[in-house]
């Protein structure tokens, strides 16, 4: 039976987070598990409700949050990522299932984000493996 991901992807710099997501789609198939649900969300800082609701309904293995937090003119990319960052793994605890990391950033330029799209293909790699090992 494939494993069965729910992917929760950021729509801010949409313009990276859709290539990202591609390629985390990509993979998932590539290594033979199935994306079965996906919820979009306005940012990174955002994704803990989503994430809760998809392990609520049961219905995934695992979550792959998919997300770029670009550098501005303040250290807001610095909090948004550590409080999301945070809380993922605080869901992923209580849950007792994989909600793994694909949110490149803090403190990167468009370009340097541009160069860390495979983020996602290490998330999507990284929930197969936890669920193939933690069954």
């Amino acid at each position: 039976m494939a494993i069965k991901l729910g992917f929760v992807v950021s729509e801010f710099n949409r313009d990276l987070t859709y290539m990202m997501e591609i390629e985390g789609k990509e993979h998932a198939e590539f290594l033979g598990a199935e994306v079965t649900e996906t919820l979009y969300v306005p940012g990174a800082y955002d994704m803990p409700l989503a994430i809760k609701k998809m392990l609520d309904n049961g219905n995934v293995d695992a979550v792959v949050t998919i997300g770029c937090v670009i550098e501005g003119a303040t250290q807001h990319d610095e909090i948004v990522v550590q409080h999301a960052s945070r809380k993922i793994i605080d869901l992923s605890l209580e849950y007792g299932k994989p909600v793994t990391l694909g949110i490149s950033g803090p403190g990167m330029t468009r370009l340097e984000a541009h160069e860390r799209i495979d983020y996602a293909r290490r998330a999507v790699e990284s929930a197969v493996k936890l669920v193939q090992r933690l069954q």
